[in-house]
Order: C-alpha cells, then structure tokens, then sequence
C-alpha cells in the first residue's frame, strides 16, 4: 500500500488529520486496532473551545455539532453558600460548546467514510519503520489476519499513550514529565435534564462536584472519589445524595433520573517530548494527558492537528521543512500552557483534607469571583487560547 501520511490511531487528532489534509490535496491512510463500534462509544470529554468548533465548521463537519450542541457563554463557580457566573462573552470575547467526543467521532468518521481517505478498524502489530528517513513505511496486520505493509512521506502517532509511537520518539533521547494526582473523577450519565444553564464547577469540604451535560435531557455529572473507590460501591442513590450535598444552594436542586453509565477517571498530567523523531510526528494523547478540570484533551489535540496539518502540507506540497522542524516546539508551547491551566483548576476546586490548603482554594476562588482581571484569565484559557503561542 502507498500513501502519503499514514496516520496510526481513528480517535479525533486522527480523524481529524485525516480530514484536514484531504481538504489540502494530501493523502492519508488511518489505521485503527479498535472496531468502529468500539472508538464512537467512548465516552470522553463535551466541551469545545471556540477554535475547535471553527475548525470542524471549516472541515465541513460543524452541522450536527450546530443543531444538537449546546453553546455555553460562560460557567458557574461554586462553593458553600456562594454561585458565581464568569460571563465568557463579556470577558474574552468567545464562547464554548457542549457537544460530546463521541459525536465528534462519529461526525469525523461518517465523513472518513463517506468517499474520504481509507479507514481501516481492528488492524493489529503496528510498527512504525525507518522513520528517521524520508521513506518510512508501517507495518501491521489488517482485520483478516494479512500483513500489511504502508509506504509513506510521513507518519502521524495519534495513537494515545499506549500506542508505539510515543516508545518510538522517546526511543530516540525523549523526555517525559508526569504528576499522578491523589484524586479521581467518579462520572454518570443520567436521563435527566439538567437543571443548570452553564456547568457547575462546586468547591466543598467533602470533595469537588461538576454539573455538565450532553443535551437538553441528558446530564453528565461528576463526583471527587478516591482513585481506589470501585463503581460497584456506589449506588445510585448514593451518588445522587453526594451531589446533593456537595452543590446544595438554597431555591435549587440537582434532577435527578435513571443513571445509565457509571465509571471511575483517574486523573494525571503526562507530557512527552519532543512531539517528532524524524518523519514521525504525535499529536493528541500519545504527547500528551491533562486532568479534565480544565477542559482541554479534545481540544488539545484538535490543536495539535491542526499544527500538524499545516506542517505537513508544507513539507509534502512545497518541499520546506521550516513547519515540520518547528512543529513539536510550537505545539508544546500551547500544551504546557494547558497543562498549567488544568493544573492550576484542579489544585483550586480539589479538596485533600488540609484545612491550611482548603482555606487558600477560597481565597483564590473568592479572588476569581470578585476580580474582573481574575476571571478574565480564566475565561481566556478556558474558552481556548491562539493556536500558535
């Protein structure tokens, strides 16, 4: 088989490439190890920032995402007794969306589908070669059970954490920085409308609670858990009474309904440098992991890809590598600024049982919901900074 990028892993950073070169004349071939049923009922992050809903609208891609979104124009901050709306138009200018990654997917690979570049599900022994020359190829084995091998000009790694193109770049002399946080994310679905008009991100003393939601009648809710905390301990009742207790504001409640996916998220910040090793470039998970609070692996990797995309039509179209040399340095300027912001939500909205830290997360809470200068900050990282920092 011959190409001219060959794109290991039909998650968003993926499918999206995948997408974006098309629209530039540029062949690709995605390869995928998980079935097709399996990669569009992941559930992943909703909300998108203001850059990423233009650049699927762009892709031809932002239809559905404009009927059954959700636009957002700014969140709620939380803590006892206190609810304050950051009004993201009035600070920065922009808005978010709410619309789920797993609609995302299936959007980008009913177009992938749809007369777009090949798609190939439940390939198996994926090995990137000779990326450091100008020829790289991969090999694999395709869903009969044939070895496949893949030329190609380049290869994009959008294959998470797991994958091997992150062993193959750090193979080569890489870095990786990690922070395992001492908390996890308890989440359900729920069929029951949602009773907030923004998100809810709620500070208390007995753990975090996030308010979101994926459509008119469908709420997405989170609890703070201990990362050891097993789904089968908690009942549905149980979860509905922590959120009560943890977002209770007087004249409002939580609706409640039938819970209809329970699962448990760690939570950790992992970053892998460089983002290349010759011709084989990552992009999304497989560079890199943020803590949800901050709203920022989807959008992240859209980010990525849309760097990526413009490197790629440079080297292959025009024959300049100025793009591709400087595309880990310029990708992974924006993703520390995201790892900070995710960071820096997480240690505010987190309790840890320390009261000397409990009473400096109000503090900063309280200097967010008083500051205009405060909450600008916030509302800018969080609606989504430049592409290129």
């Amino acid at each position: 088989m011959r190409t001219q990028v060959g794109i290991i892993g039909a998650g968003p950073a993926g499918l999206l490439l995948s997408r974006l070169l098309a629209l530039r004349g540029i062949d690709s071939v995605v390869l995928e190890n998980r079935s097709r049923d399996y990669v569009q009922a992941r559930i992943r992050a909703g909300v998108l920032e203001q850059h990423t809903v233009d650049t699927l609208t762009a892709a031809g891609l932002g239809d559905r995402l404009r009927r059954e979104g959700l636009e957002h124009s700014g969140i709620h901050l939380q803590y006892p007794g206190v609810r304050h709306t950051l009004d993201f138009p009035s600070l920065c200018g922009r808005t978010v969306w709410v619309y789920g990654q797993t609609e995302v997917v299936k959007d980008l690979i009913s177009a992938q589908l749809d007369g777009g570049p090949p798609l190939l599900f439940e390939v198996s022994d994926v090995n990137p070669e000779d990326v450091d020359t100008d020829s790289p190829r991969i090999r694999f084995t395709d869903a009969d059970g044939v070895p496949q091998v893949l030329e190609c000009d380049a290869v994009a790694g959008t294959d998470g954490f797991h994958g091997p193109s992150r062993a193959l770049v750090q193979a080569a002399g890489g870095r990786v920085w990690q922070r395992t946080y001492p908390y996890a994310w308890l989440g359900i679905l729920a069929d029951a409308a949602p009773a907030t008009d923004e998100l809810v991100y709620a500070w208390h003393p007995e753990g975090f609670a996030l308010y979101s939601m994926r459509s008119p009648s469908v709420s997405r809710l989170y609890l703070q858990v201990d990362p050891a905390e097993r789904v089968e301990d908690w009942s549905d009742e149980r979860i509905w009474d922590a959120l009560d207790s943890r977002m209770a504001l007087d004249g409002w409640s939580v609706n409640r309904g039938p819970v209809t996916e329970k699962s448990v998220l760690p939570m950790r910040s992992f970053v892998s440098a460089p983002m290349r090793r010759g011709r084989l470039f990552l992009a999304g998970d497989a560079a890199h992991i943020v803590p949800p609070t901050g709203a920022k692996g989807l959008n992240l990797a859209v980010a990525d890809v849309t760097l990526l995309a413009q490197a790629l039509v440079r080297l292959l179209q025009d024959k300049e590598t100025d793009l591709a040399d400087t595309y880990s340095d310029r990708a992974l300027a924006r993703v520390w600024r995201c790892t900070h912001f995710s960071w820096w939500m997480t240690s505010m909205l987190h309790t840890a049982g320390d009261e000397f830290d409990a009473e400096l997360q109000l503090s900063q809470l309280r200097r967010v919901c008083s500051s205009e200068p405060a909450a600008r900050e916030l509302a800018e990282n969080y609606t989504g900074l430049p592409l290129d920092l």
